[in-house]
């Protein structure tokens, strides 16, 4: 048996046979525009303190549910994401968030630790983060790390020094734990369909990998795989040479193969043959693809999450992305320069997953571990008090 996602305040499981209610949200492309081997349960052990930050009035008055604040701060090798919400009839509503890019692994490849000036970059964020925590009168928080702290030399030094200059308390998840929250935070995005499904997650530091069986009203984990390749660190593995077309083709090839040889064992246990390979990303890879196949002047999430779209225009953009020097990816207006260099790599990883898992459709969240984190503490919350959650 594999591992269950737990369900979630959110109604309306999308598994085989369970009832929709309301209207279907999922969106097509058309009304839109109208070297590491994989890695299983070998992460290393996380720092043991509290991670459930407790934060304002706790007190159980009528209605608690609806008037909490909870938190989910996801601190990635790229950026640094927090989402603040109250529960209600539908899932939650946010009412505050927060996202900035503060690249904590850059150099950590070559170097084996998190930068001075990365760490400063990243305490600035959380600082940001903390001040939002307080004025929001947050009751209960998860704050969680991932691939940067969990390889990083001084990582330990990191969290330390995060808990005494912002007060927050980052968990070091294990990469088990980041997949089993992008699952559960984006699972409802997935199409309805046969056979199990794959749910992807390119990170800065890492990609995770999740196979899923939709069966039931809560989809079942059946397998999965974490490498150690995403955006950050196989960029700074895989350099340009120069901005010729031979360099830039050079380099991409490098790109593919490396994640291809680190996909390879995960590759090898997937079903041949079996169901529709329904496919879902989230990611900022597969967001900011999305973005440019709808030719969009600005990025905007109401029209990109739970966007369905060909696999084969995935594909394409990746290759016209990946012939093209960093100048001229950031012409495009939803890269910029701020993501110019580090887009090629997510189409190389992106490519590769199509290899193993060769579906004809992609599906694309805007939602991912803070959302997955938020039901869980929603969840564990009304369990405590007695009471479900609306």
């Amino acid at each position: 048996m594999g591992d269950p996602i737990a369900p979630s305040p959110q109604k309306g499981g999308r598994g085989k046979g369970a009832r929709k209610k309301g209207p279907n949200r999922r969106k097509s492309a058309d009304a839109a525009t109208g070297g590491g081997a994989s890695r299983e349960n070998n992460a290393k052990q996380a720092p043991k303190f509290s991670h459930e930050n407790r934060f304002g009035d706790q007190s159980g008055r009528g209605g608690w549910l609806g008037r909490t604040a909870y938190a989910a701060l996801d601190l990635g090798t790229n950026n640094c994401r927090l989402l603040i919400a109250r529960a209600s009839n539908d899932g939650f509503t946010v009412v505050d968030a927060f996202s900035r890019v503060v690249r904590l692994g850059e150099g950590l490849a070559s170097t084996g630790k998190m930068s001075e000036e990365a760490m400063d970059r990243a305490i600035e964020a959380l600082s940001v983060c903390a001040d939002k925590l307080k004025r929001r009168n947050v009751v209960l928080a998860r704050s969680v790390a991932t691939e940067a702290c969990r390889q990083a030399l001084n990582g330990t030094q990191f969290i330390e020094r995060v808990k005494q200059e912002t007060g927050i308390m980052l968990d070091v998840i294990s990469p088990k734990e980041e997949a089993r929250l992008a699952v559960m935070g984006c699972h409802a995005l997935l199409e309805p369909g046969e056979g199990p499904a794959l749910i992807f997650d390119i990170g800065g530091g890492s990609t995770e990998l999740v196979l899923v069986s939709t069966d039931g009203i809560v989809p079942e984990i059946l397998d999965w795989a974490s490498v150690p390749w995403g955006v950050v660190s196989l960029t700074e593995s895989e350099p340009l040479d120069g901005e010729d077309d031979a360099a830039l083709a050079d380099a991409y090839h490098r790109m593919r193969t490396k994640v291809s040889n680190a996909f390879a064992e995960f590759a090898a246990r997937l079903p041949v043959g079996q169901g529709d390979h329904r496919l879902l990303g989230t990611s900022g890879t597969v967001t900011t693809l999305a973005s440019v196949y709808l030719k969009l002047q600005s990025y905007d999430r109401k029209q990109i999450d739970g966007l369905h779209l060909p696999t084969s225009a995935m594909r394409e953009i990746s290759q016209t992305l990946a012939a093209l020097p960093p100048s001229g990816r950031a012409k495009f207006p939803t890269i910029g320069h701020e993501r110019s260099d580090l887009v090629v790599a997510g189409c190389a990883i992106l490519e590769t997953i199509f290899d193993i898992w060769p579906g004809e459709r992609l599906g694309v969240a805007d939602r991912g571990i803070r959302e997955g984190i938020l039901r869980a503490l929603m969840a564990s919350d009304a369990k405590r008090r007695g009471k479900r959650p609306a």
